[in-house]
């Protein structure tokens, strides 16, 4: 599938950010085709569900970025499951998910999205989310983040700058849908919240990018390219995600599993009683 018409140089980031872009709304319609249709679930060894859906759009966005980008190695979610990871990362490589949000998806609610993001030394330095059910894209990069309404034929119109907002004393707080833990909780009943928004995939991220939210703490297993995505967003946006140590989260770790994090916006303290970095 040709995404960009000439995808012989993309290398800096503004292109790079647009063939994410493009990719993830062409995963996106590959996607709709199936949820409308419908289609069988299957479980993969570690027991979480994959779909027809989660192959398609991971087939699209691996067809687009190898050929725009072949030096850039990518970790996708299917292929590591299938055990075929990049032997050697380099500087910078992609991660991504193709269907965040794979429960949420077979339970149609819509808070699914296609993640991809580029990891340069660590570090979440371009990242798109794309919720196709909602045409809703959200995007950041060195030139900040912003929320793009995405309308028929993937036409993108509507654009707005987004950035996280100053902590209220009364912070709203959002969490996972289908992952919640005791422990995350316990952990924010040591804050004042006001509110705790319920909310599949990585659409918790762009919440606090776009300043509707303060904090996202989430003690659970999550791998890399589940958060890279919404995490490249919300450090454009102002804010970022730490671990419980006040560590910023970092990519490319052995296996791909995250530690426990919090994501926050401006100020938002990541433990009850310490100010973390900002």
């Amino acid at each position: 599938m040709k995404i960009l018409s000439n995808a012989d140089s993309v290398t800096g980031d503004d292109a790079l950010l647009v063939l994410m872009e493009r990719t993830a709304i062409a995963a996106g319609r590959a996607i709709m085709e199936i949820y409308e249709a419908g289609c069988d679930v299957s479980l993969k060894i570690d027991g979480s569900p994959v779909t027809l859906a989660d192959k398609a759009a991971e087939a699209v966005i691996l067809a687009a970025l190898r050929e725009a980008t072949p030096d850039i190695a990518i970790v996708a979610e299917e292929e590591v499951s299938e055990g075929r990871a990049p032997i050697l990362l380099g500087e910078r490589f992609f991660l991504v998910d193709p269907l965040d949000g794979t429960r949420e998806f077979i339970g149609r609610n819509g808070d699914f999205t296609v993640n991809i993001a580029l990891i340069e030394q660590g570090i979440p330095v371009l990242g798109v989310v794309y919720a196709p059910a909602r045409g809703l894209l959200f995007s950041g990069g060195p030139k900040g983040a912003r929320e793009v309404t995405v309308g028929s034929g993937g036409l993108m119109t509507a654009y707005r700058s987004i950035a996280v907002r100053d902590c209220p004393a009364r912070m709203i707080a959002v969490a996972s849908r289908s992952h919640r833990t005791p422990e995350t909780d316990g952990y924010l009943t040591g804050f004042d919240i006001a509110e705790c928004v319920s909310v599949g995939s990585s659409l918790k991220f762009c919440l606090v990018a776009r300043g509707e939210a303060d904090i996202y703490p989430r003690f659970g297993r999550t791998m890399e390219w589940d958060t890279a995505a919404g995490d490249a967003i919300l450090r454009a946006a102002g804010g970022g995600t730490w671990t419980p140590e006040g560590e910023l989260l970092a990519y490319g770790k052995n296996g791909f599993a995250n530690p426990f994090f919090i994501a926050r916006g401006r100020l938002a303290p990541v433990t009850p009683s310490t100010d973390s970095p900002s």
